[in-house]
């Protein structure tokens, strides 16, 4: 499955790379990945604060709660770090979920599907990149109890942690929500594409999709 969806991958080649070296020459460096990931963050911040105050004036009524909801994630190298998020689920009433098991839809109020579709919900993870615990384009981190289990059970899925993990990444513009082993293997290849081919250019090509999903609900 994962040979299977990297070769689809390749077959679209959407950067239009023409061979290896064209993509060899487009690789960005570490200090450009940062300096785009820092500058693009600190542009965000505004945004981050004013949503803020919009959703701490209207979850009480739309979504009684705490405004933020914090994450033990997988990172860089394998390295748990806590990810910061907009709440949107209501407290969950029995277990916690497991890694194969469905996302609970019915515990997500309408404003909380809309933070989810526009991807608002993710806005305070600038902050994570800002901390240095992820990057802007990358593989999404998952959380860290499942993804210890997805090491142990998904081929190639610990490839996935030898870069940051990103606030959005080609896995969520093409791939889309996935749950169960075989779409974890999906995500996988995706991932695994990305960091063989990244570069500034499929940054921001990534980066335009999202704003396609976001936007035009266009993407998958």
């Amino acid at each position: 499955m994962v040979l299977e969806l990297q070769r689809e991958l390749s077959t679209y080649d959407p950067m239009g790379f023409e061979d290896e070296s064209d993509c060899l020459e487009a690789r960005s460096t570490p200090v450009v990945k940062t300096l785009f990931d820092v500058v693009v963050s600190v542009l965000l911040l505004p945004a981050l604060v004013l949503v803020a105050l919009i959703l701490k004036g209207i979850n009480p009524f739309c979504n009684r709660g705490p405004l933020m909801h914090y994450q033990m994630r997988m990172g860089h190298a394998g390295k748990p770090f806590v990810a910061f998020k907009f709440r949107t689920m209501r407290p969950a009433c029995g277990l916690a979920r497991g890694a194969y098991d469905a996302l609970e839809t019915d515990r997500i109020p309408r404003l909380g599907r809309v933070l989810r579709m526009l991807r608002i919900d993710e806005l305070p993870q600038v902050l994570n990149v800002l901390r240095a615990e992820m990057s802007l384009i990358g593989p999404r981190p998952d959380l860290f109890d499942h993804a210890r289990v997805y090491v142990e059970t998904v081929p190639d899925y610990a490839g996935r942690h030898q870069v940051m993990p990103g606030v959005t990444g080609l896995a969520q513009t093409e791939v889309g929500y996935v749950d169960g082993i075989e779409g974890i293997k999906r995500k996988v290849a995706a991932d695994l594409y990305y960091i063989t081919h990244a570069s500034l250019r499929f940054d921001l090509w990534i980066t335009w999709r999202t704003l396609c999903v976001i936007i035009g609900r266009k993407g998958r």
